[in-house]
C-alpha cells in the first residue's frame, strides 16, 4: 500500500539515495496507479494487457507531479520540487534513473517512442499553479487546460499507438472538455484553496461581482454564468458526435469504447450540475457507480450499433 505522499517525498525524494530494480520500480507504479485511481479498473477491462504496465508507469509520473504542485503546501517549495521533477525527466531521456517512477518509464518511452513534450507541458501547468490563481479570459484558461490536460490524451494516443494529427483535434478537445467539467464542479473545492478557474471577464459578462464571489453567493447572475459555462463545456466533449463513420472505424473497437465512455462521463458531470440548479456553491455535484455501470454499457450498445449498422445509429 503507497503511504502519504509526505512520507513518499521523504523516501524518493531530491535527498534519497535509493535506487530500485525494473521490478520494483515496476511495483512501485502499478501499485501507485491502482491505489489512487479507481478509473484503472475500467482501464484494465478496455487495455490489452500489453499496455497495462505503461499506463501504470505514465500515470505514476503525472501523479507525482501533480502531488508536486498540490501536496506540499508551499508554492516556493513545490516549484523547487517541480524543478527537480524536470531534471528527472530529462535524466530519464538520457537514459540515467534512479527514482522508481523514471526508472519504469525509461523502457515505456524507448518502446512506445513518446517524446518528451507531454510531459513537459504537465509540469509547465502544475508550475503555473504555483504562480496564477486566477484567470482573466477564457483564452488564458483554455492555454492552461492545453498543458494541464491535452498532454494526458497525447500520451494516451502515443501508448494506444493511433497519435497523428487527426486523432489529436478530438482528443485535446475531449481532454480540455473533461478538464472544465472538473472546474465547474469543484468552483467551491478550488476557491477553499485559492483558485478561480471562473474567468473574470465571464463573471463581468453576467454581472457576478467580485463580492458575490468571495461571499459564494448564488443568485441569478452566477446560475446564468454556470449555465454558459456548463453550455461551453459540453461542446468541447463533443467532437466525438462530429466525426463520420469512417473515422470512428479506422480505431480498433475498445479504443473507440474508452473514448465514448470519458467523453460521456464528462457530460454526466455536466448533466449533474444542471440538475441542481447550478448551485455549486452549496453542494458538489458527482458521478455515482451506479452512473458509471449505466454509461458503460450505454457506450458499449452505442458503438456495437455503429459497427453493425453505421447509418441508422445518431449519438
Amino acid at each position: 500500500m503507497i503511504s502519504t505522499f509526505a512520507d513518499e517525498l521523504a523516501r524518493w525524494g531530491p535527498d534519497s539515495k535509493q535506487a530500485s530494480s525494473l521490478d520494483e520500480a515496476e511495483h512501485y507504479c502499478r501499485t501507485l496507479a491502482t491505489s489512487h485511481y479507481e478509473n484503472f479498473v475500467v482501464v484494465s477491462w478496455l487495455l490489452p494487457r500489453r499496455l497495462h504496465q505503461h499506463f501504470f508507469n505514465v500515470y505514476a509520473y503525472c501523479r507525482w507531479a501533480d502531488d508536486l504542485g498540490d501536496e506540499v503546501g508551499d508554492s516556493a517549495r513545490s516549484l523547487e520540487l517541480l524543478a527537480w521533477w524536470r531534471g528527472e525527466l530529462h535524466r530519464c531521456y538520457a537514459g540515467e534513473a534512479t527514482h522508481p517512477v523514471f526508472v519504469a518509464l525509461v523502457g515505456t518511452i524507448r518502446e512506445i517512442g513518446i517524446p518528451s513534450q507531454p510531459f513537459e507541458d504537465l509540469l509547465s501547468a502544475f508550475e503555473q499553479d504555483q504562480r496564477i490563481k486566477e484567470y482573466d479570459t477564457f483564452d488564458q484558461l483554455r492555454d492552461y487546460c492545453r498543458r494541464s490536460a491535452d498532454p494526458v490524451g497525447r500520451l494516451v494516443l502515443h501508448l494506444l499507438g493511433h497519435f497523428d494529427d487527426r486523432n489529436v483535434v478530438w482528443s485535446d478537445s475531449i481532454c480540455t472538455g473533461l478538464q472544465l467539467a472538473n472546474f465547474w464542479q469543484d468552483v467551491a473545492r478550488d476557491f477553499d484553496i485559492g483558485r478561480v478557474y471562473l474567468p473574470r471577464e465571464d463573471r463581468d459578462r453576467f454581472g457576478y461581482t467580485r463580492d458575490d464571489l468571495q461571499r459564494r453567493t448564488t443568485n441569478d447572475a452566477f446560475v446564468e454564468l454556470m449555465r454558459f459555462e456548463v453550455d461551453r463545456a459540453r461542446q468541447w466533449l463533443r467532437p466525438w458526435d462530429r466525426l463520420g463513420d469512417h473515422d470512428r472505424h479506422d480505431l480498433p473497437f475498445r479504443f473507440e469504447l474508452e473514448i465514448e465512455l470519458f467523453a460521456r462521463g464528462g457530460l454526466r458531470v455536466l448533466d449533474r450540475i444542471e440538475s441542481i440548479g447550478y448551485r455549486v456553491w452549496n453542494q458538489r455535484p458527482i458521478v455515482t457507480k451506479w452512473d458509471a455501470v449505466q454509461l458503460f454499457f450505454a457506450c458499449l450498445w452505442r458503438t456495437c450499433r455503429r459497427r453493425v449498422s453505421p447509418r441508422r445509429i445518431r449519438t
